[in-house]
């Protein structure tokens, strides 16, 4: 669309100040003055570059002339110093620190002497509590977001071969013994389901691999599987092929993708994650860095005045952006800590054993004709257990990489342009 020329003088006018006010600029002025501003424009640029190599350079290594440079190039020095403190402080925080043996053993008395005296104890999780089963974080030195952000490949996993971790078996026994009242997790794993915690005691607020839904009952009716059941779903598309044994309608997965508000009951729980955040006098965190659950400000009590708010205690290698408000930071493995603080605590820690699995009394079992809605592997209680019709194979040997998982993997990655 063509401008007219009231609005082509009008931008003229803007672009080139001082050429306008003696009048209206002609094709050949027009060209000159653009080629002078990418000329200027260059010039910035080669001086910046300039300014950034003598920078690189030790002060008594800078020639006369350099010197003389920088002092000349105050705003680009200054420009270029506060871009060079920015790129440290974040790559400290993407560092992986651990304290010694000793400072961490210190660090994990405190922690248990809180555990001990917190009236109402709720624990938030992340992705950090699952790398010791194989599912990869995402922040990490070999996180999701990391691996993407330095062009790397992410390798596909399997995820029906994981099984809760130590720390989800111990966050199971202390919540048996009444110690923890609530778990707030951001993992879509199901692994706190399948550690035996109750399902009144998690609210999952990222969404649950292992169960479908249907939204037409009232209340919506949920169909827990033995298989990921996210195969064929991704952001603002979730149903999964399958239909309501009820009612026929579709249903549809759990999951919360990145973008997305939740709006399910269950397995969210966001109802009881509010409750639970407004009762906690103590809040541990384990294998999160908090840069989602920040955003969240009902789970921090932020309505209430500085002194009244739970207590924070932090598990994680990495920095969050909560670290300053923490009674406690403990840098260490999530494992290692859950170990060290069961001992203090004189629990003991169960075993996670597969026949025990709660997934399995759960389950609910697929119809006649719907044993080829999927192709993911299915769990079974041990290696020799046979496969039941409703448990096929996977329909290709490719590697296996879960829906929600793979489409998380996927969305910093730019499609292809088909012509």
């Amino acid at each position: 669309m063509r401008q007219c020329a009231a609005c082509q003088k009008a931008e003229a006018e803007v672009r080139f100040p001082g050429v306008m006010a003696a009048g209206g600029l002609s094709r050949s002025e027009r060209k000159e003055a653009e080629r002078v501003r990418r000329l200027r424009e260059e010039q910035q640029r080669e001086r910046l570059r300039q300014v950034s190599r003598i920078l690189r350079k030790a002060a008594a290594e800078r020639s006369a002339e350099e010197g003389r440079l920088l002092a000349e190039s105050e705003d680009l020095v200054t420009e270029l110093q506060g871009r060079s403190r920015r790129r440290e402080g974040l790559k400290r925080r993407q560092e992986e620190v651990c304290d010694d043996p000793e400072e961490l053993q210190r660090k994990v008395r405190e922690l248990a002497g809180a555990v001990r005296n917190a009236k109402y104890l709720v624990v938030y999780t992340g992705a950090g509590i699952s790398t010791a089963a194989s599912i990869p974080d995402y922040r990490g030195p070999n996180g999701v977001w990391t691996l993407l952000q330095k062009g790397r490949h992410i390798s596909a996993t399997d995820l029906s071969e994981a099984e809760p971790t130590l720390t989800h078996m111990s966050i199971a026994r202390l919540h048996e013994q009444k110690l923890v009242q609530h778990v707030v997790s951001q993992n879509c794993d199901g692994l706190h389901l399948r550690s035996g915690l109750p399902r009144s005691a998690i609210s999952e607020l990222h969404g649950n691999m292992y169960i479908e839904v249907c939204t037409a009952c009232t209340p919506n009716r949920e169909y827990v599987r033995v298989f990921d059941v996210t195969e064929r779903t991704a952001l603002h598309r979730h149903q999964t092929g399958r239909a309501c044994h009820k009612c026929g309608a579709l249903l549809r997965d759990t999951i919360v993708h990145f973008g997305e508000r939740g709006t399910l009951g269950q397995p969210l729980n966001w109802e009881a994650a509010t409750q639970s955040a407004s009762k906690a006098d103590t809040i541990l965190c384990l294998g999160s860095s908090l840069k989602v659950l920040k955003k969240y400000p009902r789970l921090w009590c932020m309505t209430k005045p500085p002194s009244r708010r739970p207590k924070l205690y932090i598990v994680n290698l990495q920095w969050t952006p909560k670290d300053d408000w923490a009674a406690l930071k403990l840098h260490g493995k999530c494992d290692d800590v859950m170990q060290l603080l069961m001992d203090e605590l004189g629990l003991e820690i169960p075993r996670y054993n597969r026949w025990r699995d709660p997934i399995f009394s759960l389950a609910t079992p697929l119809r006649a004709g719907e044993e080829g809605s999927h192709s993911r592997k299915s769990l079974c209680r041990s290696p020799e257990e046979p496969l039941r019709e409703d448990q096929d194979t996977p329909l290709s040997s490719a590697p296996i990489l879960g829906g929600w998982f793979g489409r998380g993997c996927t969305k910093r990655m730019k499609r292809r342009r088909v012509t």
